[in-house]
């Protein structure tokens, strides 16, 4: 998942529950539809669809392959669903360009998982990974 680094909050267990309630997906709007993010997080999926198209959506892919992506939009996270024969990939892409754009970025698949803020990417100590 990569999240607008001003909307979540920097303790582990304050951002657990911010993520929980992030992915109720009650805001009210389809989340297939990019449009709804911040701008940062516009950016970051235009370019990561280039590789990883989205499924659903106005914008979705006709093809049947491993890279086509369930992208979920909300105002400020964008949950990211990949196929396993692409998931190192996918999340490799997905940190870089997190940084890129300036967002956060929680690895909700690993063990543990990275939670990743804008300017920490060479300071591990930093992270709020789970303890």
């Amino acid at each position: 998942m990569v999240f607008d680094p001003t909307a979540a909050p920097r303790d582990h267990a304050s951002f657990m529950r911010w993520y929980e309630a992030q992915t109720t997906w009650g805001e009210g709007h389809s989340y297939d539809d990019h449009r709804v993010c911040s701008p940062a997080l516009q950016r970051w999926f235009l370019e990561m669809i280039e590789t990883f198209p989205p499924m659903n959506g106005p914008i979705a892919s006709k093809d049947y392959d491993p890279f086509v992506t369930d992208h979920c939009c909300g105002r400020d996270v964008i949950y990211s669903a990949f196929a396993w024969s692409v998931a190192d990939t996918a999340r490799k892409r997905m940190r870089e360009l997190a940084i890129k754009y300036g967002l956060g970025f929680y690895d909700v698949s690993g063990d543990p998982g990275e939670i990743l803020f804008p300017g920490e990417e060479t300071a591990s100590n930093q992270r709020l990974e789970r303890p």
